[in-house]
């Protein structure tokens, strides 16, 4: 009885899924879980593709992590990954379905702790001080009282501000502004071309030359004022003309720069303190306005800064949506060299095998069909001229009989046209017989017009006005000297020439040089 019943299949009643369906919900399960996570581990293997996007591993002693940084992310980072360092990754967890993996996006990257860039930045201070950028022999005297002062700073942050007080309460200067990021990426290409620049400029030029140099920045950690430690800036630095002051974070914060200067300063306001001598005693109240208006501009800023962030996370992230085709694209560009090889194989394999077939015996028999074929036409080619010369009297006769009335036609459009070539000929005849005369008085015109000009131009005119030409033994004089030295003085008016002379002709400087009259 039990053989006329089939035994339940285990797992019948559960529903099938896609793959698709199963990827979209372990993304939404995976971003749901850890929507934005910070991890710290070993930088692993790193790729950068011509694409601009950075992948690399993050690992420990169990486990390795995948991760990605789109091109926008990397140009914001201030430190790049590289294989060995130990990071703090930021970022949020996804996954990419095209390989069934779950993977980091990165959004910023940095040291687990100072002690890596500690040690960095003691190899490259090591590094410059053995090439003797930092000696002291090296450093100039700054000026007493520098007439211009070149600042490179962020001319939105409130050190320009310190500086330009401090400078106008102590002793104003004539101040020169060379705006640059003192915080990430473009931080020290910009600081470095803003020395460069200010050294390139030539003395008496339409933009005064610096006399002194200040470089400053507000303070902050070590990660904001690393631009500051990198080789070109120092470089930079140490190879100005001008005097330089260092006046980069507060008094405990020290960067390569310091070392590379002629002079460090311990705040920016300490450095318009040591550019200038003391004029007048600060105001007390100005410090007090100037750090409560930058407390306020702050946490406005602070405060719309944070609303528009609110207002950002009710907007679909673009990364999500392209992030997926800008991997599989990355991947593709990998895979297409590797397929193109493969191609050319196949190819190469299939026309050795059709080579191989072609031998001599199949070369003759098609060789004796060649010849077999030609032979036919050749037959049919010695009748096909005299059935061809048949043909064309045939359609000859047929068109000789349809070309009478199509000749009339043709005759009469030509004696029109001719006619309409007539007219035309002798509109223009009729335009060619004026064109001269218009011509001439538009010269006549243009000429009487610059004549006009000229007279009132002249020197004459000018003489009427009430000036005057002034000539010394028969040269135009321009100069009290060449006035002094000349024998006899003649005074051209509108009206007629005097002279003045009389006089034995001396040197310019036998008389002296604030005497006001001519003899």
């Amino acid at each position: 009885m039990s053989d006329l019943f089939e035994d339940p299949v285990p797992g019948g009643n559960s529903p099938e899924f896609s793959v698709s369906e199963i990827s979209g919900a372990v993304k939404r399960v995976l971003e749901g879980e850890f929507g934005r996570v910070r991890v710290r581990g070993e930088v692993g293997r790193v790729s950068r593709p011509s694409s601009g996007h950075l992948y690399f591993d993050l690992k420990d002693s169990n486990a390795v992590l995948a991760a990605v940084s789109w091109k926008g992310q990397v140009a914001r980072m201030q430190i790049r990954p590289e294989e060995g360092m130990e990071v703090v990754a930021t970022g949020r967890l996804t996954t990419f379905p095209g390989q069934s993996k779950y993977q980091l996006i990165v959004d910023d990257v940095a040291p687990a702790g100072l002690g890596a860039l500690m040690v960095m930045l003691e190899k490259r201070k090591a590094a410059l001080a053995a090439e003797g950028l930092f000696d002291p022999a090296r450093k100039q005297p700054i000026p007493f009282l520098p007439g211009v002062i070149g600042v490179v700073t962020s001319p939105s942050g409130a050190v320009i501000r310190d500086i330009l007080h401090r400078l106008r309460d102590r002793f104003p200067r004539h101040v020169l502004i060379w705006p640059v990021a003192v915080q990430g990426e473009k931080c020290a290409p910009e600081v470095a071309a803003a020395i460069r620049g200010f050294n390139a400029l030539p003395p008496g030029g339409p933009i005064p030359r610096p006399d002194l140099i200040i470089v400053a920045r507000g303070g902050g950690s070590l990660e904001d004022l690393w631009g500051f430690n990198e080789e070109i800036v120092v470089r930079a630095a140490a190879a100005s003309r001008i005097p330089l002051i260092s006046a980069v974070g507060h008094e405990t914060d020290t960067t390569l720069i310091d070392h590379a200067a002629d002079r460090r300063a311990p705040t920016p306001t300490a450095a318009a303190e040591m550019a200038v001598p003391v004029r007048m005693d600060l105001l007390a109240g100005l410090d007090t306005t100037g750090a409560r208006l930058a407390r306020a501009l702050a946490q406005a800023f602070a405060l719309r800064r944070q609303r528009v962030t609110d207002l950002s996370r009710a907007l679909p992230r673009p990364d999500s949506l392209t992030g997926p085709a800008r991997q599989r694209l990355d991947l593709w560009a990998d895979r297409l060299p590797r397929a193109l090889g493969q191609g050319v194989t196949r190819r190469r394999a299939r026309l050795a095998e059709l080579a191989a077939t072609v031998r001599p015996m199949a070369l003759a028999r098609m060789t004796g069909d060649g010849r077999a074929r030609l032979a036919d036409r050749t037959a049919r080619l010695d009748a096909a001229p005299a059935r061809g010369l048949t043909e064309a009297q045939a359609r000859l006769s047929q068109t000789a009989m349809r070309l009478v009335p199509a000749l009339a036609r043709a005759l009469a459009d030509h004696d029109r046209r001719i006619a309409d070539s007539r007219r035309k000929l002798a509109d223009l005849a009729a335009r060619l017989d004026a064109a001269p005369a218009a011509r001439l008085t538009a010269l006549r015109e243009r000429l009487e017009t610059r004549d006009r000009l000229r007279q009132t131009l002249g020197h004459m005119e000018t003489l009427k006005r009430g000036y005057a030409v002034v000539r010394g033994d028969g040269h135009v004089v321009t100069s009290k000297a060449a006035a002094e030295a000349a024998a006899t003085l003649e005074l051209q008016f509108h009206d007629g020439r005097l002279t003045l002379g009389g006089k034995p002709a001396k040197k310019a400087r036998d008389k002296p040089a604030d005497q006001g009259s001519l003899f």
